[in-house]
């Protein structure tokens, strides 16, 4: 037997198609390769927002805060600030959630409220997130005098507790809603400043910051193009970390009477239920809608934080992991 020479082989039929995105095999002549498809921008953030369920309650929770804020107004059929002659009745088909010894309706002070308590502590968050990502940045890059002077400051305002010192602040300031948002940016930046520059101080030892440097790259160039995106995560966390701290403190500033009184947030609500003794008087309505919203909410954000923790920690992952084929496992064992 011989070899038939006379027919080259068809080295077109060895080709590679692409049975799903990035995995190819043998195919005809005729195959084209199809790059894989790119996610959209939306289609992303779902996905990383669905993947971790205690994230997924958490945004749950923090939408229907938005929600409430944004269409609760509307369905309030009373001024929040609007007396009436309806004084100090519980929660009827009239009034939701009841009413002050005012007569005042609780429902449309809490819509209301909801607005204005997450608008101060978003402002607070971002101006304080902002504040934090210039300072910890540019210390943890430039070094030298600049990281002692901006380390300085950070020390200073991490040695004093945050609480008095904005409680001190919000006494001698002028009361009002911008009043507040001052007070909570000026006591929540050295934390997050003081993560962003270690992380800085690592990351800039890198090489690909080396080579930016090599290539004539400026300073803020490579520090908000190369270093930053490396620590969206951290940042994601501080900022969620800080709006905990500002609903908290938001509320516990108004509580004392340091707030606003006419302007109805969480805590004017608290504010007035204790000046009227609600809870002596049996009027539960008055503070419990409030105080559980504050704790839901802050619950939330911890659920996000955690999330995020766990989105960005390959080890937490891992364990998670681990505990889901645990979990899988001993189904399968009672199963059997």
């Amino acid at each position: 037997m011989g070899i038939d020479r006379g027919t080259p082989p068809n080295t077109q039929g060895v080709l590679n198609e692409p049975v799903a995105p990035g995995i190819l095999t043998t195919a005809s002549p005729e195959t084209v390769i199809v790059p894989a498809k790119k996610q959209s921008l939306w289609k992303t953030l779902v996905s990383v927002v669905t993947v971790n369920p205690r994230m997924t309650t958490g945004f749950c929770i923090l939408g229907f805060f938005v929600l409430l804020g944004l269409v609760g107004p509307f369905l309030a059929h009373y001024n929040p600030t609007g007396l009436s002659n309806d004084l100090f009745q519980g929660p009827s088909a009239k009034h939701w959630l009841g009413t002050t010894p005012r007569g005042e309706d609780i429902f449309a002070q809490l819509a209301y409220g909801t607005r204005s308590s997450l608008l101060i502590s978003f402002v607070a968050a971002i101006g304080s997130t902002l504040l934090s990502m210039v300072i910890g940045l540019t210390a943890g890059y430039f070094g030298g005098w600049v990281d002692d002077a901006l380390s300085f400051l950070t020390n200073i305002f991490l040695v004093l507790p945050g609480l008095p010192l904005a409680i001190v602040i919000a006494a001698f300031a002028v009361k009002g809603t911008w009043t507040i948002i001052a007070v909570l940016l000026l006591t929540s930046w050295p934390w997050g400043a003081r993560v962003l520059r270690a992380q800085t101080l690592s990351i800039s030892q890198r090489e690909f910051v080396g080579a930016s440097r090599l290539m004539g790259e400026k300073p803020w160039r490579i520090i908000f193009s190369e270093i930053l995106p490396n620590e969206i995560a951290i940042v994601s966390s501080g900022f969620v970390g800080t709006f905990i701290y500002a609903a908290l403190t938001e509320v516990a500033l108004e509580f004392l009477g340091l707030g606003d009184a006419t302007t109805p947030t969480w805590g004017v609500i608290l504010y007035w239920a204790q000046s009227e003794n609600a809870l002596l008087s049996g009027g539960w309505w008055q503070f419990v809608p409030p105080g559980l919203c504050v704790a839901v909410l802050c619950a939330g954000l911890a659920f996000i934080n955690f999330g995020i923790d766990e989105f960005a920690n390959p080890a937490l992952r891992t364990e998670r992991g681990l505990r889901k084929l645990l979990r899988l496992t001993k189904r399968m064992k009672v199963v059997a």
